[in-house]
């Protein structure tokens, strides 16, 4: 699903950086995902008050990357800041958006209800080649 309206804008800073009103539609991506509660590494993380570890969110994210970018291939977690916890079966959005200064890095950002839980910067390779 791609974002649609300037209300986003403010969401989350760093997905926004190099946010273009023309190209918009273009340069980000949004899609909604969540953990199970059985997901099989839950029960350790922590007893009796399960936590999402970040390793999971940071999974949907490489998801949420193919499924906007096909071509693009995760090199590298550049950056991630974790800000807030997540539970299981929580909904969580994750913004992808194109980096205009440098090609091959793609922001991101996880919000529950408008609160950002996670950002970072990845870097990614086209395995499509660009001819002119």
């Amino acid at each position: 699903m791609r974002l649609r309206g300037s209300h986003y804008k403010n969401g989350c800073l760093s997905c926004w950086s190099c946010w273009d009103e023309e190209n918009f539609a273009d340069m980000t991506f949004e899609v909604r995902r969540s953990i199970t509660a059985d997901h099989p590494s839950l029960p350790g993380h922590f007893p009796d008050a399960p936590l999402v570890p970040g390793v999971l969110i940071l999974d949907e994210v490489r998801a949420a990357l193919q499924d906007w970018q096909k071509d693009y291939e995760l090199t590298a977690i550049r950056t991630v800041k974790f800000l807030q916890p997540l539970k299981p079966e929580q909904q969580f959005t994750i913004c992808l958006s194109a980096n205009n200064d440098i090609p091959s890095e793609v922001n991101f950002c996880c919000r529950v209800e408008g609160r950002v839980i996670a950002e970072g910067q990845l870097e990614v390779y086209c395995r499509t080649e660009v001819t002119s």
